[in-house]
C-alpha cells in the first residue's frame, strides 16, 4: 500500500489552548480550510470523542469528482483537550470512506508546534482505485497551517 499518511508541521506563535479553540469549533474548520471545499458549518464546539457537526461542502473547488454541493458529518475519533483532535467523515458516499484528519499540538516556549495529518491507510477496499488519494495534497495541509497561523497569531 505504500505511504498512506502524511504529516506537516509548523511552529505557530500562539498558545496551544488558543489553537485548540479554533480546531474544536466547527466554524474554525471552515475559516482555516485552504481547499475551498468547506463552505459553512453547523453544530456546537466539540468536547469529546463521538461529538459531531455538519459541514456544507462544494467539491467544485477540487474539480475531481462531479459531486457539486453536499454535506458531511464530521465525527470526532480522538480528542485530548489542548493537545490533539482527530476526525473522520460520513456523508454522500456510503459506506463512509474511513479516512482520518487531525492535529496534534505541542506547547513550546513562545508558541506551539502544530502537526496536521491526513491518513487514508484505513480506507475501505471498495474505494481503492476509484477515488484518488490523497484527496488533499501535502501542499493543501501546509496552506491550512498557514491560514491557522494567520488566524491565531498576533502581529
Amino acid at each position: 500500500m505504500g505511504n498512506e499518511r502524511f504529516e506537516i508541521q509548523r511552529r505557530i506563535e500562539a498558545p496551544a489552548g488558543q489553537i485548540f479553540e479554533v480546531l474544536t469549533d466547527p466554524h474554525g474548520h471552515v475559516r482555516i480550510d485552504s481547499s475551498g471545499m468547506l463552505q459553512w458549518a453547523e453544530g456546537e464546539r466539540v468536547r469529546q470523542v463521538g461529538d459531531e457537526f455538519v459541514v456544507h461542502m462544494d467539491r467544485e473547488s477540487l474539480n475531481d469528482l462531479p459531486m457539486g454541493k453536499y454535506d458531511v458529518t464530521v465525527i470526532i475519533t480522538r480528542l485530548v483537550p489542548g493537545q490533539e483532535i482527530e476526525w473522520t467523515i460520513s456523508g454522500t458516499i456510503q459506506p463512509p470512506i474511513e479516512h482520518l484528519w487531525g492535529y496534534t499540538l505541542q506547547a513550546e516556549e513562545g508558541g506551539t508546534l502544530v502537526t496536521a495529518y491526513y491518513d487514508w491507510s484505513r480506507i475501505r477496499p471498495e474505494y481503492r482505485g476509484v477515488v484518488n488519494f490523497p484527496i488533499i495534497p501535502e501542499a493543501g495541509l501546509r496552506a491550512t497551517l498557514g491560514i491557522l497561523a494567520r488566524t491565531v497569531e498576533k502581529h
